[in-house]
C-alpha cells in the first residue's frame, strides 16, 4: 500500500477548484476551504462534499444537515485563505464577506462563480473523511466573465491565464 506522503505528493498533482462550504442552522454557522466537491449525477442534482470528521466545524454540518457550496474564482482567492485559516474565528470569517441566503439558509458568499445551496441526502464515513451527499436546492451564479480559480502543486493558479495562454 502507499504511503501517506507519496499519496499526498500525488494528490498535489491532481488540480481541484477551490470552493468554500458553508453552513448556518440549529448547531451553528460555520464555513471551511475545500478541493474535495465533484458531481455525482444531475437526476436528481447532486455533489459530494468530503470533510475531515477531526474538524470542530464537522458537528455543525452534520447536525444542520444543510450546506453551500461557494465556487470561488481567481479574483476570491482571499476568501480561500480566510476559511482555511485556524486563527480566525468563524464570525471574524463571516463579517468579513458579505452573504446572503438561499433555500436553506446556509451562507452564499458575494463574489463566488457560482453556488449550489444543498440538503445532505446521506452520509458515508470513509478513513477520517465525511462523505456527504447533497442534492442541490438552488443555484446562485455569479459573473460568468470571471477567471475560476484552481488548486494544484500546492498553489493557487488563475484559470484565466492558463486559457489566455491557450488561446
Amino acid at each position: 500500500m502507499t504511503d501517506t506522503a507519496a499519496f499526498r505528493d500525488a494528490m498535489a498533482l491532481l488540480a481541484g477548484a477551490v470552493n468554500v462550504i458553508t453552513t448556518d442552522g440549529p448547531n451553528g454557522r460555520a464555513g471551511f476551504t475545500a478541493t474535495a466537491v465533484c458531481s455525482v449525477t444531475d437526476q436528481p442534482p447532486t455533489l459530494l462534499v468530503c470533510m475531515n470528521r477531526g474538524s470542530w466545524a464537522h458537528p455543525a454540518f452534520e447536525g444542520n444537515g444543510v450546506l453551500c457550496v461557494n465556487v470561488l474564482g481567481a479574483a476570491r482567492q482571499d476568501v480561500s485563505g480566510l476559511f482555511a485559516d485556524r486563527n480566525v474565528t468563524m464570525d471574524e470569517r463571516f463579517a468579513r464577506v458579505g452573504a446572503r441566503r438561499l433555500a436553506t439558509g446556509s451562507p452564499v458568499i458575494d463574489g463566488a462563480l457560482v453556488s449550489f445551496d444543498c440538503r445532505i441526502v446521506d452520509t458515508h464515513t470513509v478513513g477520517s473523511h465525511s462523505v456527504f451527499y447533497c442534492q442541490v436546492e438552488d443555484v446562485a451564479r455569479g459573473d460568468a466573465g470571471r477567471s475560476g480559480l484552481v488548486y494544484f502543486n500546492r498553489g493557487y493558479h488563475d484559470v484565466g491565464d492558463a486559457v489566455a495562454a491557450h488561446a
